[in-house]
C-alpha cells in the first residue's frame, strides 16, 4: 500500500483541483430558425443542421 512520505501542502492540492471547475453547456444558435439549442441536438422546434427532423405539435 501506498503511504506518502511528505504531506502534500493546501496550496497544491488546491492547484491542482483548479481545473475541476464545472463549465457551462456549449450552445448553438440555429441557421434556420435561429432558436438557441445544445450542441449535437436537435432544437426545440425539431430543426437539425438546418434541415426539419421532427414535426413538433404546436400549442394551440
Amino acid at each position: 500500500m501506498a503511504v506518502q512520505q511528505v504531506k502534500k501542502s493546501t496550496s497544491r492540492r488546491d492547484m491542482r483541483r483548479s481545473h475541476d471547475a464545472i463549465t457551462g453547456k456549449a450552445l448553438s444558435i440555429e441557421s434556420t430558425t435561429g432558436e438557441v439549442h445544445q450542441r449535437h441536438h436537435v432544437s426545440p422546434d425539431g430543426f437539425y443542421r438546418g434541415k426539419q427532423v421532427l414535426k413538433v405539435a404546436t400549442k394551440a
